[in-house]
């Protein structure tokens, strides 16, 4: 791989995989919407090109994606526009990996497995979505598998790190280093998994360079899990907070949804917040190596650091 595309640069998967990219000499196309933070992240990396534009615009996508090797999807929209435009955004992209003969790497969740039987997932668990937008992400994987494009999709569970925005670990960090009455989403005695995302952005990475990695999904699992009372407590000793971190629940997201579509569109998938799907790294370990892996303590200092 000599050049890369990654659409959703200034997202936090993005932004990681930009940076894991550059850190191997790989040439890079940081393709984003918005220039300002596009050059607040980027521009003084030599190896990375800053490309604003709109992947629904099928001109300003084509000039992006010349003479790439792979292209990484990593665009993360809204919920609220899933359903209307989750699939099109895929279609457009798909079309430009066919256009200039690329591959593709796809960044996915871990929505389209359903609920959990309380055994770590595998590639091989059969994925029964029971939500909407499980059987959202379900179709946008059978749209790659029936696309004829030489594909990897990686599912992650739920991101923290640097400039992950939209990361529910994020969102109570960042009121912390404000020192306002921080908010955990979801129950804080559950343990679950948070992927520290330049973790993240170095498996991909190493899949996609590697021929016989294309075809297939692949599960990439967190540190570890880990419940949110462990966590407060780890950003507390890190920054010195002492204020209360009351719990979000899934009614207070429905009634803050009646006024925020946005909020309301993430009551659905609070059942992962109570129901945990973990991931086997198993079929990674086998195939590629050891997943790479660092601790909470450590992700959180990094994350915590970019907000100062």
């Amino acid at each position: 791989m000599k050049k890369a595309l990654v659409l959703g640069a200034s997202g936090g998967m993005g932004y990681a995989i930009v940076n894991e990219l550059s850190n191997r000499g790989i040439k890079v196309v940081a393709f984003a919407r918005n220039k300002q933070k596009l050059d607040r992240l980027f521009k003084a990396d030599p190896n990375v090109v800053i490309h604003p534009g709109n992947v629904f615009n099928h001109i300003e996508l084509e000039q992006a994606t010349r003479d790439v090797d792979v292209i990484f999807q990593a665009i993360n929209i809204p919920y609220a526009e899933w359903e209307t435009n989750l699939i099109p955004l895929n279609e457009q992209v798909i079309s430009a990996v066919k256009n200039v003969s690329a591959k593709i790497a796809v960044v996915d969740n871990i929505y389209a497995y359903g609920k959990s039987n309380g055994e770590r997932i595998t590639e091989t668990t059969p994925k029964n979505p029971h939500t909407k937008k499980g059987k959202l992400r379900l179709d946008m994987e059978r749209l790659y598998k029936n696309s004829d494009v030489p594909y990897l999709i990686v599912h992650f569970p739920d991101f923290y790190g640097p400039h992950a925005e939209n990361a529910q670990l994020n969102y109570t960090i960042r009121q912390i280093i404000a020192n306002k009455n921080a908010q955990f989403i979801g129950k804080q005695h559950i343990r679950r998994e948070h992927i520290y995302t330049p973790d993240g952005a170095k498996a991909i990475v190493e899949l996609a360079l590697r021929e016989d990695s294309y075809g297939q999904n692949w599960n990439i699992p967190a540190y570890d899990v880990i419940s949110g009372e462990e966590l407060i407590k780890m950003i507390r000793g890190i920054t010195g907070y002492t204020k209360k971190v009351s719990t979000v629940t899934k009614n207070m997201l429905r009634f803050v949804g009646i006024f925020d579509k946005q909020m309301r569109e993430f009551v659905e998938m609070q059942y992962l917040a109570e129901e945990p799907v973990v991931l086997s790294g198993e079929k990674y370990e086998k195939h590629i190596g050891p997943i790479p892996k660092t601790a909470y303590k450590e992700g959180l200092k990094e994350t915590i650091q970019s907000y100062i």
